[in-house]
């Protein structure tokens, strides 16, 4: 049994580790509300989006709109698939990264790594997705916790881009969902070409999340001018819009996750001291024990 001057100098330590891992979790807990609340300020720009989606679906069939009906596929040439893995730049984060790497990794095999080009948001995801030797052809790794629009427009500018000049025929978006503080749900959706149906239930999530449910009233929008540029330029909008929610998802998730964590760890930290505290208590009797047993041993030999 190791002395009571090592154990009290482990208790020391365990509760200097509580501290910190206590501290993380009252700030990702208060990331985690304005994350959530972010993603929810969505929700109103997302039912308008689906409204007007709603009003040109019935005249999209005379237009020819890739972001709606895809690029023409290359006969006996390779089309090209771009995949969007957002993930944490830190760790001490739970399983959150962890689930949505195995979820990206899985997909690209469905899809065929080969032809696939990887955009990474965040420093976990870039690491895994170099690790195993994917075409990463660009890193975002400086967001900030509370990202506003204006934060990912290059992002968004760079998938819209790439996507109108024809290089790939898909983009996809791995990112997390937060349900909960205890439950968080890896997904992966394609935003490129836009399917109508998947957009709808990313809208009608926001509402469930905050508890409203999304309007169905079909409003008799005049539409006046070229409709292909009104198509593409409200085309580009939601997309921009989807990126967005997804990114304050996955912020949400990452916070919850990491909030959850610490708790775990500072809860283990307390039974740990608790532990200790009554090794130290038996050392420490079993060292008055010794000491009584001693002198009683000496003043027996006296007489």
């Amino acid at each position: 049994m190791a002395g009571t001057k090592e154990i009290k100098q482990r208790i020391k330590s365990v509760k200097n580790t509580k501290k910190i891992t206590k501290a993380m979790e009252l700030v990702a807990a208060s990331k985690m509300k304005r994350a959530i609340a972010k993603a929810l300020s969505g929700r109103l720009y997302a039912n308008y989006s689906w409204d007007l989606l709603t009003s040109l679906s019935e005249r999209l069939d005379n237009i020819e709109q890739p972001f709606f009906n895809g690029h023409p596929q290359k006969e006996g040439g390779v089309n090209k698939t771009l995949f969007v893995l957002i993930t944490s730049n830190s760790g001490l984060c739970g399983a959150y990264n962890s689930q949505i790497i195995k979820r990206t990794i899985s997909s690209l095999k469905e899809i065929d790594p080969e032809n696939v080009d990887i955009i990474t948001i965040g420093k976990k995801g870039d690491n895994a997705m170099r690790r195993i030797g994917s075409n990463v052809i660009a890193s975002f790794l400086e967001l900030p916790d509370n990202s506003n629009l204006s934060d990912i427009l290059p992002i968004s500018k760079m998938i819209i881009d790439e996507y109108k000049s024809a290089k790939y025929t898909k983009i996809y978006i791995a990112y997390t969902d937060f349900v909960s503080a205890l439950t968080q749900k890896s997904n992966v959706k394609q935003i490129l070409p836009i399917v109508k149906e998947d957009l709808k239930e990313v809208i009608e999530t926001i509402g469930e999340n905050n508890k409203e449910e999304v309007s169905t009233t079909k409003v008799p929008y005049v539409f006046e001018g070229d409709m292909e540029t009104i198509v593409e330029s409200l085309a580009e909008k939601l997309v921009r819009m989807q990126i967005y929610h997804m990114i304050l998802e996955s912020s949400a998730s990452e916070q919850s996750a990491r909030m959850m964590a610490m708790k775990n760890a500072s809860e283990a930290a307390e039974e740990m001291i608790d532990d200790l505290t009554l090794v130290f208590n038996k050392a420490r009797q079993a060292g008055i024990t010794q000491e009584i047993s001693e002198i009683s041993a000496g003043m027996a030999s006296i007489n």
